[in-house]
């Protein structure tokens, strides 16, 4: 059970498939657009329940409970030699 204040995110379906707009890319004409949104639940609560959260922002926000306190994981992606020596190169250019 995930109990009322935890820390969740949740998905919301914000257009579904035919409320999109006509140009957009035949790849992604076909899905419905989604968020992901992270907050305290509102409410005692299960993976894939419809619950609400309150967010950082003070905004509430309904969705579909898809994880129990998710954390960061950010990167800056993997290692690209062309880029590797631009510091250096830089520091060179302004000497």
């Amino acid at each position: 059970m995930i109990k009322k204040g935890m820390w969740i995110e949740v998905e919301e379906t914000v257009l579904l498939p035919n409320d999109r707009a006509e140009n957009i890319p035949d790849e992604t004409k076909h899905t419905p657009l989604k968020c992901w949104i992270r907050g305290n639940c509102l409410s005692n609560c299960e993976l894939n329940d419809e619950v609400e959260v309150v967010t950082n922002a003070g905004r509430i926000v309904k969705g579909k409970v898809v994880d129990v306190e998710p954390g960061y994981y950010h990167s800056f992606g993997k290692y690209i030699g062309e880029i590797g020596n631009i510091g250096r190169q830089a520091k060179d250019i302004i000497k």
